[in-house]
């Protein structure tokens, strides 16, 4: 009798103990895609299609680009422009993709734009502006958390475009990189180091 209630006890336990660790880490999202496909401002998307180009139909390209500007009497400095732009690396998921902070002239608005972004899904992965190095390989999966950073808040999708609004009161200088940061197991899932445009 003791042996029969002591084994239904323990497999009581042992399937709530399963339960709760299904929903704390959430392993079905590895298997699910969540596809975003925000609108990207038009500087972000020229500059991506111009550098995947050949240098001598880049330089045609840039040359058209901006013989179309001056007809249509658009200027630069009135529009939007590509401050600081990098390229994603793998950490604990394998991360492709593009981060470009892009700074509207005429709002004063500055965004993070994450083009043809492709990770894993994941439990609770934020997106990070971070003042943290970005380090190849394991040593790099835990260095975020050790540097001041801005949560931009909880990851719209792992694939796709996607735009996020920076705060008015950073100055975007001061970030040198993005980071995908999940904050269940204190890991960086992906990062780009920033660099000036």
């Amino acid at each position: 009798m003791w042996k029969k209630t002591g084994f239904r006890n323990g497999a009581l336990v042992a399937v709530a103990l399963l339960l709760g660790a299904a929903l704390l880490f959430k392993p079905w999202l590895l298997f699910i895609d969540q596809r975003v496909d925000d609108a990207i401002p038009d500087v972000v998307a020229t500059t991506s299609t111009t550098s995947a180009m050949a240098p001598e139909q880049s330089g045609k390209m840039e040359k058209t680009d901006a013989m179309d500007a001056m007809d249509s009497g658009k200027n630069a400095a009135n529009g939007p422009a590509l401050i600081a732009q990098g390229t994603f690396i793998s950490h604990e998921h394998s991360t492709t993709g593009t981060a470009s902070i892009v700074k509207d002239s005429a709002t004063g608005k500055s965004q993070l734009v994450l083009s043809d972004l492709n990770t894993s899904n994941g439990p609770d992965v934020h997106v990070w502006l971070s003042k943290a190095p970005v380090i190849e390989g394991q040593a790099g999966w835990f260095v975020a958390g050790e540097h001041e950073h801005v949560d931009l808040g909880q990851i719209k999708g792992n694939v796709g475009n996607q735009v996020y609004d920076l705060p008015s009161n950073i100055n975007v200088d001061d970030w040198t990189s993005v980071v995908l940061w999940c904050d269940d197991f204190n890991v960086s899932f992906g990062a780009a180091a920033l660099s000036a445009k």
